[in-house]
């Protein structure tokens, strides 16, 4: 049901409202607007094993007790090694044909880390993390080399982010024989056993984009934000609307300040900053209730949850 349901038309909005069904919830997205025929050489079930994995990593970690925050980290790390999803290895290129990472931790209590344009970290959602735990900071911009290896993380060369999928896009786009979706982000939000939410976002952006763009997914209210008093978020989709229309924050103010509930807040604030600016895309979301909430206005979109019949994915 769940595949039928995600074919939606473009800018026509799904919703899923799945209500906690235990003492922890979980959800995650691998990215909104579509499959990118380069990608899809891979069986379907390649992507579906992806979401899977992802899903399992921080279901782990909250079913022993962990927190939300390291449930979020450890499902968007094993996106971030998934070749077939646009973050770490296999994220998307730039003009230049270089990977150019961001990514963004938030928990509950407003702790936020983000970083940009990063060249170096193997997975950028640890960095972000650092940013968050071991700096005075909330966002940095393209992190060294050697800040990365003091803080304890992997280092790759490009080579190893490139992809001769991503190569072929990237030459398609310049040549001007592929059209459709450009973009595409993981993510995911959780609530744990202690009743605090986190979200974790990370991507490779825009395939074609210029060097040095910065999408939404670093910029905490934009494609990342995390609230104990009312809900975390994780976005994908057309990074400049979800800049411009401060996407999770708004959902965020109308659940804090107008008593909206989840649901409502996702589907008011698609409607006046995203399909009415013709501007598509997708989140993951979670109440302090364990509420989750799946959204997206784009064709598809990859995401793993779990309803009323278990575990769930959209591909």
């Amino acid at each position: 049901m769940a595949d039928e349901e995600s074919r939606a038309t473009p800018l026509e909005t799904r919703i899923w409202d799945i209500p906690s069904r235990g003492p922890w919830s979980l959800a995650l997205h691998g990215g909104a607007g579509g499959r990118i025929e380069e990608l899809s050489t891979e069986s379907r079930e390649a992507f579906e094993a992806g979401l899977s994995r992802a899903y399992a990593a921080g279901r782990t970690v909250l079913e022993a007790g962990g927190s939300a925050l390291d449930a979020v980290c450890a499902t968007v790390e094993q996106l971030e090694d998934d070749p077939l999803f646009n973050a770490g290895c296999g994220a998307a290129l730039t003009a230049d044909g270089v990977a150019e990472h961001d990514a963004a931790v938030m928990d509950g209590q407003g702790r936020a880390g983000a970083i940009a344009v990063s060249r170096h970290a193997k997975n950028p959602v640890r960095v972000a993390r650092s940013v968050l735990e071991k700096s005075d900071h909330v966002l940095l911009v393209s992190p060294s080399e050697q800040l990365v290896t003091e803080w304890g993380h992997e280092v790759r060369d490009q080579s190893y982010f490139v992809t001769e999928a991503r190569r072929v896009q990237l030459d398609r786009i310049l040549n001007l024989t592929l059209t459709g979706p450009r973009h595409g982000t993981v993510g995911a939000v959780a609530r744990d056993v202690h009743g605090d939410v986190a979200a974790a976002t990370s991507t490779g952006g825009m395939a074609g984009q210029s060097l040095g763009r910065v999408g939404d997914s670093p910029i905490i209210g934009a494609g990342t934000y995390a609230r104990n008093d009312s809900v975390a978020i994780s976005c994908t989709g057309e990074g400049e609307a979800f800049i411009r229309g401060v996407v999770s924050y708004d959902i965020a103010s109308r659940m804090r300040f107008l008593g909206s509930s989840l649901r409502d807040a996702v589907a008011t604030t698609f409607a006046e900053e995203l399909t009415a600016k013709n501007a598509s895309g997708g989140l993951v979301g979670v109440a302090p209730d364990g509420r989750v909430v799946v959204a997206h206005n784009s064709p598809t979109m990859f995401a793993a949850f779990e309803d009323h019949d278990g575990f769930a994915m959209l591909t």
